[in-house]
């Protein structure tokens, strides 16, 4: 084999590209709901860290998803102009906005992370308890150090959510 070439046979390309058709799978049905409405997987990503962390400013949302002001800007607007996103002053600081979800984005982020959430939960039965928690210790490791120890601690106190240190700003 000349220096060059790749290893066919290689298990963490096959890793890779286990993580690709997953994505892909894990992807299609909420692309299609999305795009039946003109949005996208950055409006799906926005909706739903403001379903889980609601009050969410947007400069969170900037540290969350590690993507600049001008490629939060239209996506934020367009949830806002549809009525599916509400921005608020913060009380004790009006210069900071609060972002909740409308009764109408509560119900698009429903339907489009429930058929993720399907396919976690089939796959996670179908897998068992002992290789689900190794699965979500495997994409902690694979996420940033505080989304891993947030991950982590949330699974040690069986709950089905990070703890908010996944939330830089709220550290």
């Amino acid at each position: 084999m000349s220096v060059n070439m790749i290893d066919p046979t290689d298990p963490l390309d096959d890793a890779s590209q286990l993580l690709f058709f997953a994505f892909r799978n894990l992807t299609a049905e909420p692309d299609r709901i999305l795009a039946e409405r003109g949005l996208s997987r950055v409006h799906h990503r926005v909706l739903y860290f403001v379903r889980r962390d609601p009050g969410l400013s947007p400069g969170d949302l900037l540290r969350i998803l590690r993507v600049s002001k001008q490629a939060l800007a239209r996506p934020l607007r367009e949830l806002l102009a549809h009525g599916l996103i509400a921005s608020a002053a913060v009380p004790d600081d009006r210069r900071r906005r609060a972002l909740t979800l409308t009764a109408r984005g509560a119900a698009l982020e429903r339907r489009v992370s429930g058929a993720q959430r399907r396919l976690f939960a089939g796959a996670f039965r179908a897998a068992g308890p002992a290789a689900a928690d190794g699965w979500r210790d495997i994409m902690a490791t694979l996420g940033d150090r505080a989304t891993a120890r947030a991950a982590r601690a949330g699974a040690r106190r069986g709950a089905s959510r990070p703890a908010r240190a996944a939330s830089p700003s709220r550290r």
